[in-house]
């Protein structure tokens, strides 16, 4: 009798932790993912303004699970799902390919919503991926390089403004690094340019930031934000945005202005993967508002028991987009396949534990939620690299991001400075092939993926 076969797709937090999980089981596992690595994406904005480089938060999926013999890694791009011949439907370039499943898992994940402004993607890259990251790095060290030879002043200033769209704990960080890396990194580097008189504005339809956090610690954010020198602009929300400007509504007074800014950064939003919405056609399945999937109690699709959705693209009330769903979701449903093998009654309904959030605001200065216990400055800072170390994949990587945070947080200059022509040219390649204007740029979908596939 040949061992069951378990399909994942994905390798995010959801995706392994069900792998790793299940390791000791008589199963047969093949996890499907659209890139070769597991990626630790709260700490992408690390990756896009010098701190870390991509390998130390983006290991080998295969190599991580190099010692569990009964899964297989392939890298492919799933394009259907036939939940009547239980087969998963993916390529690879242009090569077509078919995995049977007795058990499928689908932890796709989510990606950046634009809210129906898809296009705005060419001019604000969201921070999602491995890409993303890169892009956002060549963006921002780029434009201090444009404004050291640039001779028109208004230019000059556009150049050094940079906006960030979403005061989650994402736009929060993002906003607070690329202060402090023009603020101190950058300082004396530059002759025509003072990297310190950049502008930094933090965009939020919310009334303070980090609303998740409660308006306590929204209040401490923005002070010690403002402090860094970071313009907090709270109740604002996008109408508009081109490469050049950022057009910006007040919600209170309705007032119009316009931002002249080159570098942009969206973190407001998310959608779940596309996969979501297919594999609920296939199912007669419902999607939520953000197109993640509204699945059982027990974490699968109505009426498809052989099917578990998990991680960010699971629609369950109370449960947030965070690293702790993902995983705490993954492993249940390993225990749901373990007890199904066994031929074990089902156990109890998901039961999400919340165990806090956290989110950086500059060196040092971090602010952490757990319940009602609201901690904030350096011991919660403390808390968050504890933490966020615990949770990156193997010794080596997190050994290396140690040193270098020791090296940044105590010099405060960025090992990882080198960018390269294509990640800086990288979206507007994909405006050229029509991505940009085809509604293709979606949350969720490796577009350059797919896009390198049709071109191939």
């Amino acid at each position: 009798m040949s061992a069951h076969r378990v399909v994942i797709i994905g390798s995010g937090f959801g995706g392994l932790f069900a792998t790793q999980a299940l390791r000791r089981e008589d199963v047969a596992i093949t996890v499907i993912d659209r890139t070769s690595h597991h990626l630790f994406q709260p700490l992408l904005y690390q990756v896009a303004t010098g701190i870390l480089s991509e390998g130390q938060i983006a290991p080998s999926t295969r190599e991580i699970l190099t010692r569990q013999k009964n899964a297989r890694t392939v890298v492919g791009l799933v394009e259907d799902i036939d939940t009547t011949a239980r087969v998963v439907r993916w390529r690879h370039h242009n090569d077509q390919h078919s995995t049977p499943y007795d058990t499928l898992v689908v932890a796709a994940g989510a990606g950046q919503s634009y809210f129906g402004n898809d296009h705005f993607a060419v001019f604000a890259p969201g921070m999602k991926t491995i890409d993303d990251a890169l892009e956002l790095r060549s963006r921002i060290f780029g434009a201090f390089e444009m404004a050291e030879i640039e001779k028109d002043p208004k230019r000059r200033a556009a150049l050094l403004t940079f906006v960030v769209v979403g005061a989650g704990p994402t736009g929060v960080e993002m906003a607070g690094q690329i202060r402090e890396l023009a603020r101190d990194t950058l300082r004396g580097e530059f002759r025509r340019i003072n990297p310190g008189d950049a502008r930094v504005i933090l965009l939020d339809g919310a009334p303070h930031p980090l609303p998740p956090f409660g308006r306590g610690l929204g209040a401490k954010t923005r002070a010690a934000l403002e402090r860094l020198g970071v313009e907090v602009v709270m109740r604002s929300v996008v109408t508009g945005l081109d490469a050049e400007t950022v057009t910006v509504r007040n919600l209170d007074t309705q007032e119009v202005s316009t931002i002249h800014s080159v570098c942009k950064v969206w973190a407001a939003g998310v959608q779940g993967s596309p996969l979501g919405r297919i594999l609920a056609e296939r199912t007669g399945a419902e999607v939520d508002r953000a197109g993640r999937v509204v699945v059982d109690k027990d974490l699968t699709v109505p009426g498809h028991p052989e099917i578990f959705v998990i991680g960010d693209l699971m629609s369950v009330p109370g449960v947030p987009g965070v690293a702790q769903g993902a995983i705490q979701s993954g492993r249940y449903v390993a225990q749901a396949i373990r007890r199904r093998l066994r031929g074990k009654e089902p156990q109890g309904p998901f039961t999400y534990r919340d165990k806090g959030s956290m989110a950086t605001i500059s060196r040092y200065r971090a602010v952490v939620k757990i319940r009602r216990l609201e901690v904030s400055g350096f011991v919660a800072w403390q808390m968050w690299c504890f933490l966020h170390l615990l949770y990156i994949v193997g010794f080596k990587n997190q050994f290396s991001t140690l040193m270098d945070w020791f090296f940044s947080f105590i010099s405060g200059r960025r090992t990882e400075r080198t960018v390269t022509n294509q990640q800086m040219v990288a979206r507007l390649a994909l405006e050229t092939l029509g991505a940009g204007s085809s509604g293709r740029l979606v949350a969720g979908q490796d577009v350059l993926a797919e896009e390198r596939h049709d071109h191939d």
